[in-house]
């Protein structure tokens, strides 16, 4: 075993062998970082309280869960538990490095404070961002090189959404609409030759290890979690732009018409993310990746797109008329603004 594995494992009997009394409280800390959890506050957020910065959650979150997936299935690490397995107060199947949870939050939470500008959120954001880290370590699934190492990609992940929000979000939602949907279609595809190029390079997982029992299903895990990303980075994009263009909905109404909008939104979202994944097969794998990818993005599609299109239809909630790209006429030539 190598000094970095063996360091992580003594830090983490340490937390636990000193302060059995977080279990509970680290234990439910942990949950806040789940896909499940993201899955129903994002909408909650884009639907019924700010719908531009749901918007950008919900993408930013589809960026950091596939740029996770698939570093995990690049470098191949072993979780604390797999190595010793009386550290295990928690289990995952994916590979280690880099923490998802706390790359999430690293990606997240400073988002917040960038939105809401407000000095002492950055304490907030800070600290829950230690937390979910400690609470990784000490239920054994992470190591504090994996917690780490999350909490850099995350940081990178966000530095990128930035600039991208800075220099080239306006140029972006200025062009026509067939450019801004190659673009959305080009990201994830980036992604998909990336991803393709690294598991040519990288080969078959070796076998030679004393962790080698969990390999197989890290090794399906991995596959699946980026087919995942994949179809929710490319249905986000799509349908977000497909609602800023055709829909328009505003999220003001009542507060019995945004429990409704959300409640019917959550159900078939719902319905389709799990519902289908108990009807659709999980095996051969050359069918069951297909299905995925289109379960997923038909979940994003909804979220995106065609929920806020049922909620007006429904008069759950009502369309602007003011598009979010408006064009004029000046000297002659058309100009969006």
């Amino acid at each position: 075993m190598s000094p970095l594995y063996e360091a992580g494992l003594e830090a983490i009997r340490w937390l636990q062998e000193n302060y059995p009394q977080l279990d509970t409280a680290l234990a439910v800390v942990s949950q806040f970082g789940r896909f499940e959890f993201f899955l129903a506050i994002v909408p909650l957020i884009y639907w019924c309280i700010h719908k531009r910065f749901g918007k950008h959650l919900a993408y930013l979150l589809a960026l950091s869960n596939l740029t996770n997936s698939v570093l995990k299935h690049a470098f191949r690490q072993p979780r604390p538990f797999w190595l010793d397995e009386s550290v295990g107060l928690a289990t995952e199947t994916s590979y280690g490095i880099p923490s998802n949870h706390v790359q999430t939050a690293a990606a997240l939470y400073p988002f917040l404070v960038y939105w809401m500008r407000r000095r002492w959120v950055w304490l907030v954001a800070a600290f829950a961002i230690l937390l979910m880290a400690l609470s990784r370590i000490y239920l054994g699934v992470h190591f504090p090189h994996d917690a780490a190492g999350g909490l850099l990609i995350g940081l990178v992940v966000l530095g990128g959404y930035l600039i991208w929000l800075h220099f080239f979000q306006d140029t972006f939602r200025n062009r026509i609409l067939g450019q801004r949907l190659l673009v959305v279609l080009a990201v994830p595809l980036v992604f998909a030759l990336i991803y393709g190029l690294i598991r040519l390079l990288t080969g078959a997982a070796t076998m030679n290890v004393t962790w080698s029992e969990f390999i197989p299903v890290a090794e399906r895990t991995a596959v699946d979690d980026v087919t995942s990303g994949l179809a929710m980075l490319l249905g986000m994009g799509i349908g977000f732009i497909l609602e800023a263009t055709r829909i328009h909905f505003v999220v003001d109404g009542s507060l019995l018409k945004r429990a409704a909008r959300y409640l019917l939104g959550i159900a078939v979202t719902i319905a389709i993310w799990r519902g289908l994944a108990l009807i659709l097969p999980e095996d051969p794998l050359w069918l069951a990746l297909p299905l995925r990818f289109i379960r997923y993005w038909l979940a994003s599609m909804w979220v995106a797109y065609y929920a806020p299109a049922v909620f007006i239809w429904l008069r759950l909630a009502e369309a602007s008329p003011e598009p979010e790209v408006q064009l004029t006429i000046s000297n002659g030539s058309i100009m969006r603004g």
